[in-house]
């Protein structure tokens, strides 16, 4: 039990429904479609649509998701791979013969053609109960009336300073960032949603709005065509699983990293998790070899699934146990690279569950912050950058070329207990949602946390595209802990912002649902 004395929020509790978003307007209009008679996909294709307003630094119909499945009445896992792919044209030869090394972060090389709404259409056909017109049009009218900026938002926009043509005309129409409060309006992606309502995935892939996107891009130097676009196609797979001690952890499969979330906690299984402090250097530190050596592998063999050859090889528990014996359990190790060669020789989110137990996690992303900073001339969709998870190493198996899907970050999860699923469940933040999956479940099951004691404990990490080199900690954990990892050889440093931003739904047998959202954000939870 949380003391009722401290700032906090406590666990959400219902057991018709609930639902867990990154904002509050989003929760609302998730449990709204629940209650007018759709089921936990409508629910979450509304709300994450409406999220593209609420929070455009982090998604948009120019991006990408992915997402699980329990059907009703099922505990079998369905996942969706709603990833676009790179223009037929692009050639990482050529990038190299320019002089690049890597694929520019926030230039035209890196924006991938947008999978969402694609994937948001066969979701509503293939598992639906309400039509698109209805699903979305609560987005439509945010969309033209306007969202009012939230606080989290608000930081996240001040800080976005890679927008550039269209994207600063339709972004910062005012030159600068929109305060706390302000109203956010996005006339022209409500005509796109109109479109899309009435026609389906051709209101969105073909006619004007295609053509305002592919006009746009062409303009900027890219090479992406209106075929591209038109090939756009989500695709079912199988998920990815792991076990750690004595819950399965459900993830979905490349070309998103969630592979990596199950090696590291195999990694984690091999040491006395629950013998430590939670908050102390012993865990920081463990966690942190463990991933690095876990990101390691990703970055060695995640890929576009076709192209994909070492997946057995990561979520062995024998290449576990193998980089387990590497961690040094009083010193940092320098390079994980270097010491993992041996073993390797041979990579906004929100969660719904309706009445009948039906549970979707969904992630939909366009990556960095406004994605590429740029965006389309009339409708102003954002263009994701998605192309920046490519590698320009020659023969890699996530080189760059045209027709690829990248290396994604973005990763739903679901929990299962003695078979059942017990916990949708996602952690948003880049580069850090595998180490976020293994925090919040180990959270759970070696130290017996609640909930949303689970979902507020103080993160650290030390993975890769983490902004400062070092591990970063979150201002929760006390200063002697800091100078304890950084006499074990961590570049310690306090992060300069949250870490990441995770929602959570737990199924109990006896009928209880129980949300969490996190405060790193401004959602919540929300059930009837």
């Amino acid at each position: 039990m949380r003391n009722f004395q401290r700032p906090g929020r406590s666990t959400v509790h219902a057991t018709q429904a609930m639902v867990a978003t990154s904002h509050p307007l989003a929760a609302q209009v998730a449990l709204k479609l629940l209650q007018d008679g759709g089921n936990a996909v409508d629910a979450a294709i509304g709300a994450g649509v409406l999220l593209g307003f609420c929070e455009p630094q982090m998604t948009g119909l120019g991006g990408d998701c992915f997402v699980l499945i329990k059907p009703a009445g099922e505990e079998r896992v369905v996942a969706l791979n709603g990833s676009g792919r790179a223009p037929a044209g692009l050639d990482a030869g050529a990038m190299r013969d320019a002089g690049m090394t890597a694929v520019p972060t926030y230039g035209i090389e890196s924006v991938t053609l947008p999978g969402a709404v694609d994937a948001f259409c066969r979701l509503s056909t293939d598992w639906g109960r309400l039509g698109l017109d209805q699903v979305l049009a609560p987005a439509i009218h945010y969309a033209d009336a306007g969202v009012p900026v939230a606080p989290r938002v608000a930081f996240d926009w001040a800080r976005a300073e890679h927008l550039q043509g269209a994207g600063l005309r339709h972004f910062l129409p005012d030159g600068h960032a929109p305060g706390t409060g302000t109203l956010f309006r996005a006339p022209g992606q409500a005509e796109v949603l109109r479109r899309i309502a009435s026609e389906g995935r051709a209101g969105f892939y073909e006619g004007e709005v295609a053509a305002d996107m592919i006009d746009s891009l062409r303009a900027l130097g890219g090479c992406h065509t209106l075929d591209d676009l038109a090939a756009t196609a989500c695709d079912y797979t199988e998920p990815v699983s792991g076990q750690y001690r004595g819950v399965e952890l459900v993830e979905h499969p490349p070309n998103g990293q969630g592979a990596t979330a199950i090696l590291l906690m195999n990694i984690l299984s091999h040491f006395d998790i629950a013998g430590m402090d939670p908050f102390g250097a012993a865990r920081a530190h463990i966690e942190a070899e463990a991933t690095k050596l876990a990101y390691d592998a990703r970055d060695r063999f995640i890929a576009d699934p076709g192209h994909m050859t070492a997946l057995d090889h990561m979520l062995s528990p024998d290449t576990a146990a193998r980089l387990a014996a590497l961690i040094d359990p009083e010193r940092a190790m320098a390079s994980a690279r270097d010491a993992s060669e041996a073993v390797h020789r041979d990579t906004v989110y929100l969660t719904v569950v309706d009445r009948d137990r039906m549970a979707v996690s969904l992630i939909y992303s366009i990556y960095h912050s406004f994605g590429s900073g740029m965006a389309s001339e009339r409708f102003g969709l954002a263009f994701q950058n998605r192309g920046a998870g490519f590698t320009l190493t020659q023969g890699h198996p996530n080189e760059a070329a045209g027709g690829k899907r990248p290396m994604h970050t973005i990763i739903p999860a679901m929990l299962k207990r003695d078979g059942r699923v017990s916990m949708p469940f996602g952690v948003m933040g880049g580069a850090y949602q595998p180490t976020g999956h293994a925090r919040l479940v180990s959270n759970l099951v070696d130290f017996d946390m609640d909930l949303q004691a689970t979902i507020d404990a103080p993160r650290c990490f030390g993975g890769p595209d983490g902004g400062k080199p070092g591990l970063a900690l979150e201002t929760g954990y006390a200063p002697p802990v800091a100078d304890a990892l950084a006499a074990m050889g961590h570049r310690t440093h306090y992060a300069s912002s949250a870490l990441g931003g995770a929602q959570a739904i737990v199924i109990d047998p006896s009928g209880l649902l129980t949300g969490g959202s996190d405060p790193r954000k401004d959602g919540c939870a929300l059930g009837y």
